[in-house]
């Protein structure tokens, strides 16, 4: 049989999913299935998220991969604790502003030069190539997650992701689609020898249509052997080592010390009150606060007869999340290097009664940001005993840097495109810092019981998800499943802005009307994708799952 399966001429529906036992969300079926697998075993939370999280390495390539950067909040159902982990990875050593200045041409976009040398924005980090890359920090993440709350061995909970890298899987609807385009974002990389294992590893044959077969041998390789090592291979064994060699052979950056000093860093949980319900993110260098100063903004303004429906409070929301992403973008940085502002004070009520008084009935001009979702996945999990955990692993546009370590498959990140070249700025290169980052799991608590975690991911349509999506299910009294399948919004900088066709005409004319930019966009692969896993005094889980992407929700 013939046929499109990118495009539905009629709606479909997606109903709340019910479990007890235990339940996995995300954007990959055969991925929640892994993680389902090892809680049928006996595993924990833990050992579901990272069994999950390593299956999506291979078979969403598109956005993560072996290389990529990871954070998670963890809800200890013994300790009744929730914890973070940073898994943002820093600057190489060799990564300074001078060297960047020096290998990279000036140009008016990036692009490749004649002589082969690939050209940046003046004034900006390259986007693509060894340049644009920091310690990946992932793998790191599943290895200290397991250290302190794993139950299975390491190295059992790899099978399935080796499974699918050496005997192959169906390429899903959404990927085939993100992996055809990525063929024309990377195209100028082509004749430049360390993007060569780039296109043998993921276009030996082109692109990929949607459920055809692909196997991924060196990515394999690869887990098995971070599986044996407990991960300790990739930054101090026969992985790092290779590293360092292709890096030292084709002009990169990274050598094996930089990934030697680097460990994944447990963080204390930001959060905010809102609505009755605590909402919780990872600190800076992460932009989870940007989502939070937003809803402490929204909390001043009056919503109680908003809906989701209604201009209005649209307006307000734009409004509101526009101020935050100003000014998390101008302050956010590695903590250690964050000079002009406190974490305490973006948080604190009297930044946000400062802030409220800007939001008017017309549409506001600040400083523009990139809205383009990028390449991540958002995954969480929950068991039976009431461990519960959000986490999310990303290599942050596409396939991210372009980079891949040959005879091994990894594919890294490109976060440290990220960087500013201003010296003035609190988000400046410096070797061993980590950069503004946006990926952001989220978790939802009240009166100090955990209440469940919740994600969007889609780089600065993170923050953007997650106000709308807690505000659909607290304000506006949406399921977990309606709560993401609601249209969404997405400000695109100035007074531009796009929403889903779900809105309809007359929100778009509203908004219009009140000074906004409107674009009606129906292409919804810009406007990210969620789960969600709420437990209630029952101890039932309800599970929900983004009608955007390719997943579902597994449950027990």
């Amino acid at each position: 049989m013939n046929f499109d399966t990118y495009n539905y001429r009629y709606p479909s529906r997606r109903s709340v999913v019910y479990g007890t036992k235990g339940m996995v969300c995300t954007s990959q079926t055969l991925a929640a299935q892994a993680g389902l697998d090892v809680l049928k075993k006996g595993g924990n939370a833990v050992d579901a998220i990272i069994a999950t999280a390593s299956c999506l390495t291979v078979l969403e390539p598109c956005s993560n991969g072996l290389g990529s950067d990871a954070f998670a909040l963890y809800w200890d159902a013994k300790t009744k604790k929730l914890y973070g982990i940073n898994g943002s990875g820093y600057a190489p050593a060799k990564l300074t502003v001078e060297a960047v200045q020096s290998q990279f041409n000036n140009g008016d976009v990036q692009e490749q030069s004649k002589n082969g040398t690939m050209k940046c924005e003046p004034g900006k980090m390259p986007k693509r190539g060894w340049g644009s890359m920091t310690v990946p920090g992932a793998v790191s993440t599943w290895a200290e997650l397991h250290k302190r709350f794993g139950r299975k061995s390491f190295e059992s909970l790899f099978d399935a992701a080796i499974t699918c890298a050496e005997e192959g899987y169906p390429v899903s609807p959404l990927v085939a689609y993100e992996w055809a385009l990525a063929d024309d974002v990377y195209k100028d990389y082509k004749t430049q020898t360390e993007f060569k294992p780039f296109y043998d590893t993921f276009f030996a044959n082109g692109a990929p249509q949607s459920g055809e077969i692909v196997k991924l041998p060196h990515h394999g390789r690869a887990l098995r052997e971070i599986a044996k090592t407990n991960g300790e291979s990739f930054y101090r064994g026969a992985i790092a080592d290779a590293i360092d060699a292709f890096s030292t052979k084709t002009g990169g950056f990274i050598r094996k010390e930089d990934l030697a000093n680097y460990r994944a860093e447990w963080v204390e949980p930001i959060r905010t009150k809102y609505h009755g319900y605590e909402v919780c993110e990872i600190p800076p260098n992460g932009q989870g606060i940007v989502a939070l100063m937003a809803l402490n903004i929204l909390e001043q303004l009056d919503m109680e007869q908003g809906h989701h429906d209604d201009a209005d409070t649209i307006h307000k929301q734009l409004e509101a999340m526009k101020l935050a992403f100003t000014d998390g973008k101008t302050y956010v940085a590695d903590p250690k290097y964050m000079k002009q502002m406190t974490v305490a004070h973006l948080l604190s009520g009297e930044y946000a009664a400062s802030r409220v008084q800007e939001i008017g009935t017309t549409a506001s001009s600040p400083k523009a940001i990139d809205p383009l979702s990028g390449g991540t996945v958002y995954l969480c999990a929950a068991d039976s005993e009431g461990n519960m955990i959000s986490f999310i692993q990303s290599n942050y546009m596409g396939f991210g840097s372009g980079i891949v370590l040959p005879g091994y498959g990894v594919a890294f990140n490109n976060r440290a495109s990220d960087f500013s070249l201003n010296l003035a700025a609190d988000n400046y290169l410096v070797p061993g810092k980590k950069p503004y980052h946006t990926i952001i799991p989220g978790f939802l608590m009240k009166q100090g019981e955990a209440v469940g975690p919740f994600g969007v991911m889609g780089a600065y349509m993170q923050p953007q998800g997650h106000v709308q999506v807690l505000m659909n299910m607290l304000h506006f009294g949406m399921n977990p499943q309606e709560a993401l399948d609601a249209p969404r919004w997405q400000w695109t900088g100035d007074k531009y802005i796009e929403i889903e066709p779900g809105f309809g005409e007359s929100i778009a004319q509203a908004l219009i009307a009140k000074g906004h930019d409107v674009n009606i966009q129906p292409d919804f692969i810009s406007f990210g994708r969620g789960q969600i896993i709420v437990r209630d005094e029952n101890g039932v889980l309800m599970g929900a799952t983004e009608p955007r992407a390719d997943g579902c929700v597994a449950s027990w």
